[in-house]
């Protein structure tokens, strides 16, 4: 986790939260969940992941950046599915 973002101060009006009443909470745009949708659920844990060190251009990696935090999972999935992409064309490549 980023040092800096446990140093930021919350814009949460916490207070105001903490007064509604579970009555008051308007939940009518979430579905219902049935039975049969716990069935079908599948948990998935995270992958394991590698630090490492890797060279990028610079104009590529402030536009991954300028798209706010998360940027580094972003390029992971963008890498995943070129991997996906690829293992489904060819096996193994020289």
């Amino acid at each position: 986790m980023n040092k800096n973002a446990l140093k930021m101060k919350s814009k949460t009006n916490w207070k105001k939260i903490d007064a509604k009443r579970d009555k008051d909470i308007d939940y009518s745009d979430i579905p219902e969940q049935g039975g049969d949708f716990f069935k079908k659920a599948v948990l998935k844990m995270p992958q394991k992941k590698t630090i490492i060190t890797i060279r990028i251009e610079n104009d590529v990696l402030e536009w991954f950046k300028s798209q706010g935090r998360g940027y580094q999972t972003r390029i992971g999935a963008l890498l995943r599915a070129y991997k996906e992409a690829h293992s489904r064309t060819s096996h193994h490549r020289a």
